[in-house]
């Protein structure tokens, strides 16, 4: 089965895109009808071969392991309650793979899901009349179930002879049918009447004894019966046993300094305690090989003290050290073998060190190395101002992605922005920037897709005035021509004319950065290897989406970022091939590439109160070519008609216009009533497409809002294309039954990815709070209108926070009507509100060619 799952923040659903084998569309099926029915079937059963659906099927074990390993489960049956050590938490947790909503995934999420598990367990045993022993043995022959018995052995250091006790007990009911843990010896007592449940309890202590010599021992003797000391050799020995002896289902309570194994010496490295000379991935950091127990650094004088002594348990410096001779001196060859330095590179890497015996390496950073990974943690602590010329108000997380973003800079190091879409991604960049144009004479290349080129110039001459760009698009074959001649601080192009500008290759760029760079995630592609070849001193990733189910999209970004992290794609593979037989790697993985992404999510405790519940974005959108072509030409024919029509028929003819020029702002086949609608035709449906795939990534829903009930299927029909799932339409033709149907539909748990909906039609009334983005494809050119509309999805209910876009055609009517209503929003509200466009009308001759004429 290959069904992959999407991480809420409380709980998991089905991702139910692209489901076509007859298996997982059936076990998708069962998840949607009851989910976490399906989930505990998965503890008995290896069924999903996807990252996430490994994970949850490790919580379903890990839930139904412990559960059933808590002795007195017999005894309480469907009233147990789940015991999650900490132990546990970190095992999960340390799985958790890199895939939709993972960052959701902590303890409290773990505790909730457990606890629906547990009543699961509950509904199913409360109707099982047998033990409960056969109720698992039925669901999985190989799971051993605790019976009622634990053993207890903690360390007594005030007996220097006698230094542990031990003590056997038994779960039982008392008068009040509270669950207590009693003295095994009292088990003679309670049954001596009923040697039946004597018996019964008694089985486990039988099978144990008869695997091992020390609980035979002690049961010949009788003195597992009663409470007893033990010597440091006797307590070893049946610490050695403890998995043998739990097979059995005895529940084993030992010392957590056994438990977690720190009672054995290993192999430690501390790295970087003095500041390298040169920074960068290559820069090398002093070692200091050491060998340790618990945190405490072992001597030459303890270690050949240990060497000889007997093997088994010693008490040294307040720990108890486990004693093996082979196991010592095979760390002792490789304590001389690390001696010397290490690349930053490998340091970053060294949670994967393990030693000749498998086992990990313990790795500690020196006092630089310390401080230098705070800093990458931290940014916010560093003493950087925001430059002078910025024409903006940082919020606070976006002071803090300017000066981490800087610090990069500083090291040389590649960096992930990857903020959630609506946090400000580009002002930061743009702070950045300006930085980088006071401090130094440096040039920066920017990679974006062609839809957001108007952006990007819109936002750089609000925000940055007087940072100097130019914009290479084919659009504009004398600025490519004259490029040689001067060139900018700033060079922005796309991303399918970056590699062909011979200008771009032949310099080696102070900084390189890449928007929506999920464009570069498929390593192989003709654009992704010409782009990573491009020469820059440091690097930057833009994207709302940088980890999601595919681990070769990460390999591919950081092949970008900092080439040979993660080794050659082919050694990458191999590593991930294996996570599947050992993902706890994940979370080295994990520690390994966060230095290098920065990302904050709308969710985030500290972004909720620096950002307001909805908040609003305008597209600045190019015209194609084939749009500009027919917007100049309707201008042409404006000016020629204008100065003709009679003063009766002026207000219909400029409302004429209007509608042409907003229709062929849409698509030019909208304009000229033609049902191809080629994307490539409209820059508004180029942006869509870049707007929706990052809801795409993140399973999100849109509305999107036009004017024209026309243009809602061609949009449906496109916005199917890009989510690969059909959405729903409202508008006037849709009847008032089926409206409330598809409103159900919609905020209901089966992913339906959009609503097109008319303005006119839905733009009040209807509460669809499954969405999260809204788009207005067009504007209605009437602020109350238009939040009457993202209202839809921005009232209660909605548990995320609202992000509105807004398309606008830069140098249209469109852009300069925006303006006019920014500039002025109280009348906006008081008088457009009433009068919607006619107010367009009354302007004069010369105004109305001035509003409507293409400014390039």
């Amino acid at each position: 089965m290959h069904l992959h799952f999407i991480f809420t923040p409380e709980s998991f659903q089905v991702d139910d895109l692209n489901v076509k084998n007859k298996g997982d569309l059936a076990l998708m099926e069962r998840f949607q009808s009851d989910k976490y029915a399906s989930l505990y079937a998965l503890a008995f059963q290896n069924e999903i071969d996807t990252p996430t659906g490994r994970f949850l099927t490790s919580v379903a074990k890990a839930f139904v392991d412990t559960i059933s390993r808590q002795s007195e489960i017999e005894v309480a049956r469907e009233e147990t309650k789940i015991e999650l050590d900490e132990d546990i938490i970190d095992h999960l947790l340390s799985q958790v793979p890199f895939a939709i909503g993972s960052e959701f995934i902590n303890e409290k999420w773990l505790r909730l899901n457990m606890k629906a598990l547990n009543q699961v367990f509950h509904d199913e045993l409360k109707d099982f009349n047998g033990p409960v022993s056969l109720y698992f043995e039925e669901k999985m022959q190989d799971l051993k179930v605790a019976k009622r018995i634990y053993f207890h052995l903690v360390d007594y250091l005030y007996n220097e002879e006698y230094p542990f006790a031990f003590m056997a007990t038994y779960a039982t009911k008392d008068a009040q049918g509270r669950i207590r843990h009693r003295p095994l010896e009292a088990a003679l007592t309670q049954y001596k009447k009923d040697q039946g449940q004597l018996i019964a309890l008694l089985s486990s202590l039988n099978k144990a004894s008869s695997k091992v010599k020390e609980i035979r021992d002690l049961m010949d003797s009788g003195e597992l019966f009663h409470p007893i000391r033990l010597t440091v050799k006797e307590a070893y020995a049946l610490l050695k046993q403890v998995p043998v002896i739990e097979s059995c289902g005895i529940k084993c309570r030992v010392p957590n300094w056994w438990k977690r194994k720190q009672s054995s010496i290993g192999l430690s490295l501390k790295l970087g305690e003095k500041e390298p000379s040169l920074m960068g991935l290559d820069s090398l950091l002093n070692v200091k090989p050491s060998l340790e127990v618990n945190g405490h650094t072992l001597t030459k004088a303890e270690i050949q003290a240990l060497l000889k002594q007997e093997e088994g348990l010693t008490y040294l410096n307040g720990n108890w050290v486990e004693v093996n001779h082979k196991r010592l001196e095979e760390l002792l060859e490789e304590l001389e073998h690390y001696d010397g330095t290490m690349s930053l590179k490998e340091a970053l890497t060294s949670s994967f060190l393990t030693d000749e015996s498998g086992e990990e390496i313990q790795i500690t950073n020196g006092e630089w190395l310390r401080s230098f990974k705070t800093q990458l943690r931290k940014p916010e602590t560093l003493e950087m101002s925001v430059p002078d010329d910025l024409q903006a108000t940082l919020r606070p997380y976006q002071v803090q992605g300017y000066k981490w973003l800087s610090m990069m800079n500083t090291f040389g190091f590649g960096a992930c922005l990857a903020d959630d879409m609506g946090l400000g991604k580009t002002l930061q960049v743009i702070s950045f920037l300006e930085k980088m144009r006071e401090s130094q004479e440096a040039h920066a290349l920017l990679i974006v897709p062609a839809s957001l080129l108007g952006n990007w110039e819109s936002e750089l001459k609000k925000f940055a005035p007087h940072l100097d760009f130019t914009i290479l698009h084919t659009s504009r074959a004398k600025v490519i021509k004259d490029y040689v001649d001067h060139i900018p601080f700033l060079t922005i192009t796309t991303y399918g004319l970056a590699t062909k500008i011979a200008a771009l290759s032949e310099r080696k760029w102070d900084a390189l950065i890449l928007d929506e760079a999920q464009a570069i995630k498929n390593p192989k592609t003709k654009q992704s290897v010409g782009i990573k070849k491009l020469s820059s001193r440091m690097r930057i990733a833009m994207t709302g989406t940088p980890i999601e189910n595919d681990y070769s999209n990460l390999w591919s970004l950081f092949d970008f970022l900092n080439k040979g992290l993660l080794g050659t794609l082919n050694e990458f593979k191999a590593f991930t091939n294996e996570l599947a037989q050992d993902p706890g790697n994940i979370s080295k993985l994990r520690a390994m590439v966060s230095p290098f992404i920065l990302r904050r999510l709308k969710t985030d405790s500290s972004i909720i109160k620096d950002l307001p519940d909805k908040v609003e974005v305008t597209d600045h959108i190019q015209l194609s070519k084939k749009q500009v072509a027919l917007y100049n030409q309707e201008v042409d024919n404006l000016k020629e008609t204008i100065v003709k029509v009679p003063p009766k028929e002026r207000r219909g003819l400029v409302l004429k216009y209007i509608t042409r020029f907003k229709q062929i702002c849409n698509h030019p086949d909208q304009f000229a009533h033609d049902e191809i609608f080629k994307p490539s035709d409209s820059g508004k449906f180029e942006m869509l497409k870049d707007v929706c795939e990052i809801i795409l990534e993140k399973r999100e829903r849109v509305l999107v809002f036009t004017q024209y009930k026309e243009l809602c299927e061609p949009l449906s029909h496109y916005l199917e294309s890009i989510f690969h799932k059909k959405g729903l339409i409202i508008n006037g033709s849709t009847p008032v039954k089926k409206r409330q149907a598809y409103v159900e539909a919609f905020n209901g748990e089966t992913y339906i990815p959009y609503m097109v909906l008319t303005v006119k039609a839905a733009g009040t009334g209807l509460n669809l709070t499954g969405a999260n983005h809204v788009i207005h494809f067009d504007r209605w050119w009437n602020p109350a209108v238009e939040n009457q509309a993202s209202d839809r999805a921005y009232r209660i209910g909605q548990t995320k926070k609202v992000i509105v876009h807004k398309f606008v055609c830069t140098g249209t009517i469109e852009e300069k009507v925006d303006e006019m209503i920014a500039k002025k929003q109280k009348m906006a509200n008081d008088i457009l509100a009433s009068a919607g466009e006619n107010w367009i009308t009354d302007l004069d001759d010369r105004e109305l060619v001035d509003l409507f004429t293409l400014e390039v």
